[in-house]
């Protein structure tokens, strides 16, 4: 009884959200980030072949074939194309593409801040790809001005934008570069007053509906388990994950809350909503099983088996690695990024409200 009941108000929750997003037309879908969200900017001018994701098994889910997505299948972006009736989001650095329905900006590797940043802390060598906001908003402007002319105002306020998430990137290359946590901490108010300053020039250019998303808890990661694990049970929390790590999520993501919270109050004409990453793949560590997950820290796609099946020296992509058979049943994909499966529940709680405030979705 209780399932057939569970079953109806599943049904009537998506007939809802249909009718809500029929009813909630856009004119395009402009999305900035990193490799969670990239659709293809890495790769507009071929497929490297040392670059691990251009390889399979990546894209076997739902391409069938490598795309330069980060995932087995589609990503955040891909379901909320979808869900808005609007097509896949074409890279922005591509030549060909037609942008009038919206672009991604999304580059794997992108940061917050610019370059000359990681080379004052001496971490150039950390940041392998030069896609930072400031990059990501040029590209932007390019391509608006190309595609809605003189009245871009009036194109982009019924345009939907999703901006991030930033921030993981940068810590990557502190902690990757001999930064501890709490030394990493100390650079979040310059990494979240740049997302913030990168929210507002969209809000000055005619956005009206932003999404802005905060990092994920990495002291869940697999990569983080493996390359930071202790023997100190101290060092963890409940759930198997590293304290100090996600520590210094849930500071960035308190500061970006701050931001976004003042933006709101600045520009009360936009809907600048917070996208709360961080719980949503949390809640999926707490119970696997509630969302089809038969393992929270196990890789499908990588090597070494044990309790992460994730070495840094066989990523997916790479020579010793393979993928399960299952990677809907598995929250991590690579080790780093997620499966497709665990994005269409991000998304899902992203439209509903369950993981984004004020929901994306209104009546």
């Amino acid at each position: 009884m209780r399932m057939r009941v569970a079953a109806a108000l599943a049904a009537l929750l998506c007939a809802s959200w249909a009718a809500a997003a029929a009813a909630q037309k856009y004119n395009a879908f402009f999305n900035f980030g990193d490799s969670i969200t990239d659709t293809g900017n890495l790769c507009t001018n071929g497929k490297p072949s040392q670059i691990t994701f251009t390889q399979p098994p990546y894209g076997e889910t739902y391409f069938g074939t490598p795309t330069c997505r980060c995932c087995d299948g589609r990503v955040i972006v891909d379901f909320l194309s979808t869900k808005f009736g609007l097509p896949f989001l074409p890279p922005s650095k591509s030549t060909s593409a037609d942008f009038k329905k919206g672009a991604n900006m999304a580059i794997t590797g992108a940061t917050a801040m610019d370059a000359p940043f990681f080379r004052s802390l001496g971490l150039s060598d950390k940041i392998w790809n030069n896609g930072p906001i400031s990059f990501q908003l040029q590209w932007f402007q390019q391509i608006a001005s190309s595609v809605c002319g003189q009245d871009c105002k009036s194109y982009l306020a019924n345009s939907l934008f999703v901006f991030g998430e930033f921030g993981g990137n940068d810590y990557n290359a502190m902690l990757f570069g001999n930064y501890n946590t709490d030394q990493a901490s100390t650079y979040t108010p310059q990494i979240v007053s740049t997302i913030a300053a990168g929210v507002e020039k969209l809000v000055a250019l005619g956005a009206k509906d932003v999404v802005v998303p905060g990092v994920l808890p990495i002291g869940c990661f697999p990569i983080y388990l493996t390359l930071y694990g202790t023997s100190n049970s101290g060092d963890y929390d409940g759930l198997g994950c590293l304290k100090k790590f996600n520590d210094l999520s849930t500071n960035h993501n308190n500061q970006l809350k701050a931001q976004i919270a003042s933006l709101q109050a600045k520009y009360p004409s936009a809907r600048i909503m917070y996208a709360d990453f961080y719980s949503g793949v949390y809640d999926m560590v707490r119970s696997p099983g509630s969302y089809g997950f038969s393992t929270a820290f196990q890789t499908c796609c990588g090597a070494g088996a044990g309790k992460f099946n994730y070495q840094n020296s066989a990523r997916c992509g790479m020579s010793g690695a393979a993928a399960c058979s299952n990677p809907a049943a598995h929250l991590s994909w690579d080790g780093i990024h997620l499966t497709e499966a665990a994005y269409k529940q991000i998304t899902d709680g992203w439209l509903s409200g369950a993981y984004c405030s004020p929901a994306i979705l209104h009546s």
